[in-house]
């Protein structure tokens, strides 16, 4: 996962807490039961500067896990020292029901020689594990970015599937650094991570380390309001989530965005009220790029204009393109304009229309099942668009002048089951760094 803030500044900050703990000056402290194996393991340290309400800048640290901590007794630190989200004694708590158990079906399973009963064994131990899991997953929330707190099992049900997550998520350094500054109303800036201990097959001593995909990139999203793909001094490029807005509509009901989230996480490193370089529907999901500066803005602006930007999606349309004899390849040019008595409708109109010209490639068919569970063909489509008119795409696929097959959840131009989202995607771009000019790409898988 790429790191959300710039590292530097809090990297001095881990550097300093090694520095004190090789020198013994600190010392890392069991707070509860720990194997041997675990004992001698590494450990990341992560700290965080952020800025509280009167702009003072407040230094956090922490370490990962839940079972170590950070001991100042001479107060060496001049900062706060971040515990855990949930603590080993509640965490003990919740897997006590079913330990004993457990630990028992274990012994019998080792002893047992008939492997159907042992299978058997093992399902029935399985069953109490997962229980447990979900025990002490019910244990963990987290304050995030607009205030509102959030439960690990809500999020899940987001970023998911609504399946539990690995043992361990929300127990990484960067989880507990932004619980605690959005729960104290702190502005993070700055936030690194780096592995201090014994080297590992992944990790080496004093190295820096982004936030975890496997379990940080579950919940850092939700916390944060955005995932973040790319970020530097320049530009910002986001996973735009389906159903969020890229910009402020009108009325106070249409201020969450995309562009509102950016200000507000980035808001001393943002120079423009408008940083979104261009937008994408609320219904697509996909990559989106934002810019810090003006001068970055600008450049990218100029990098629409003259062209220099080529965007890929993917969708799934509602049926079988072949059976129409559309080709896997092609290229087609139609006219639209705004209908002004059905906003925000597209119609037709090759006199005062706009021409959306769009390349397509057919990826294949496949099934496709619905919230409600009803399956249907789906053909996945890829689109690359030469111009950036509204709602092109959906257009294509749906307009009679196009293929006549709208794309699967489309509110505007087909049909959208109770649960279900439009099936379009912004899978990839590729662009001029408004800083370089080198060109530069960024990919993000469709979630569907």
């Amino acid at each position: 996962m790429f790191p959300p803030f710039e590292e530097s500044l809090a990297l001095k900050e881990c550097r300093k807490i090694i520095s004190l703990l090789n020198e013994k000056r600190i010392t890392l402290e069991y707070t509860g039961k720990i194997s041997p194996e675990r004992a001698s393991s590494g450990i990341m340290i992560g700290a965080c500067l952020s800025k509280n309400d009167i702009d003072e800048t407040v230094r956090l640290y922490t370490v990962s896990g839940n079972a170590r901590r950070i001991v100042d007794a001479e107060n060496t630190i001049d900062g706060f020292f971040v515990e855990p989200i949930v603590s080993t004694e509640k965490i003990a708590g919740a897997l006590a029901e079913n330990d004993e158990e457990i630990h028992r079906l274990t012994d019998e399973i080792n002893a047992c020689e008939d492997v159907l009963k042992k299978n058997e064994l093992k399902k029935q131990r399985e069953k109490l594990t997962t229980e447990s899991l979900a025990k002490v997953h019910d244990l963990y929330s987290f304050h995030c970015f607009d205030g509102k707190v959030k439960s690990l099992k809500e999020i899940s049900a987001v970023t998911n599937r609504g399946k539990l997550p690995p043992t361990g998520t929300g127990d990484c350094c960067a989880p507990k650094l932004l619980d605690y500054c959005y729960a104290n109303g702190l502005m993070p800036f700055s936030m690194c991570e780096v592995f201090y201990g014994n080297d590992s097959e992944t990790k080496k001593s004093g190295q820096v380390y982004g936030p975890c995909d496997e379990r940080c990139g579950l919940i850092l999203p939700e916390i944060l309001g955005l995932e973040v793909l790319y970020r530097d001094s320049h530009i910002c490029v986001v996973n735009k989530q389906s159903g969020l807005l890229s910009v402020p509509g009108r009325g106070p009901e249409k201020e969450d965005s995309i562009e509102k989230r950016f200000r507000l996480i980035y808001a001393d490193a943002v120079e423009i009220k408008q940083p979104a370089v261009h937008r994408l529907d609320m219904e697509t999901s996909g990559i989106m790029v934002l810019a810090f500066t003006k001068e970055a803005h600008r450049a990218m602006n100029m990098s629409f204009e003259r062209g220099d930007v080529q965007k890929e999606y993917v969708a799934l349309l509602d049926g079988v393109l072949a059976r129409k004899g559309v080709p896997r390849h092609g290229q087609n040019e139609l006219y639209f304009r705004l209908d002004v008595n059905n906003r925000p409708h597209q119609i037709w109109d090759d006199v005062n229309g706009k021409k959306a010209i769009t390349e397509w490639n057919i990826l294949g068919v496949e099934k496709y099942v619905a919230p409600d569970g009803t399956r249907t063909d789906a053909t996945r489509i890829q689109y690359i668009p030469h111009t950036g008119r509204t709602h092109q795409l959906r257009l294509v696929s749906a307009d009679s002048h196009g293929f006549g097959m709208p794309i699967i959840g489309d509110t505007l131009y087909g049909h959208c089951k109770p649960g279900e989202r439009l099936m379009l995607h912004a899978k990839k771009i590729t662009f001029p760094h408004p800083a370089t000019g080198e060109k530069v790409t960024f990919e993000c898988k469709e979630p569907f």
